[in-house]
């Protein structure tokens, strides 16, 4: 009885036991994991909900669903699929972080419902052994999200003397 059950512990945990697999799926999920880290940073540094965690653990589900079914031998045509639900979950994850302010046309939370979307395109990039495609996806997105920030904030300063008013963008 014993030993059925060592074999059967040894058996379900044999999905690395090569060490080519155990590198492949790790730099997979490690290289997906930083680079949503690098997007959650700059979502934390401006003092938003979806920070560092959640864009490094959305990036790591993402990338761990799609290497799981890669190893389970799914077909392209399943693997469609896979990326269909994923990015529906994703998205739903998104609306969790957009919030709608007033009666006005304020809503909240679109940039950083985008940057959960856009670290998940990152993440299934990796997952699938795109790992440069994703790395220069990342330094896209930082440039989105960091350097256009300020171009914004620059211009809103130039627009704003004419009308005497005071810019409220909500985007978050």
């Amino acid at each position: 009885m014993w030993n059925a059950i060592f074999t059967t512990l040894r058996d379900e945990f044999a999905d690395l036991n090569d060490p080519v697999q155990f590198t492949r799926v790790a730099v997979r999920l490690l290289v997906a994991t930083a680079l949503g880290a690098i997007v959650g940073y700059e979502r934390e540094r401006h003092g938003k909900t979806a920070g560092l965690r959640t864009h490094m653990l959305v990036a790591l589900g993402v990338a761990l669903v799609i290497v799981s079914a890669e190893q389970s031998g799914i077909t392209p045509a399943d693997m469609t699929r896979v990326l269909q639900g994923l990015f529906a979950g994703i998205g739903f994850l998104g609306a969790g972080a957009i919030l709608k302010l007033d009666d006005q046309e304020r809503v909240k939370g679109l940039t950083t419902a985008a940057s959960i979307w856009a670290t998940a395109a990152i993440a299934a990039a990796a997952g699938l052994g795109r790992e440069a495609t994703a790395v220069f996806a990342t330094v896209l997105t930082y440039a989105i999200l960091a350097l256009l920030l300020k171009l914004e904030r620059r211009l809103a300063r130039v627009a704003l003397p004419e009308s005497g008013t005071t810019a409220q963008r909500s985007d978050g």
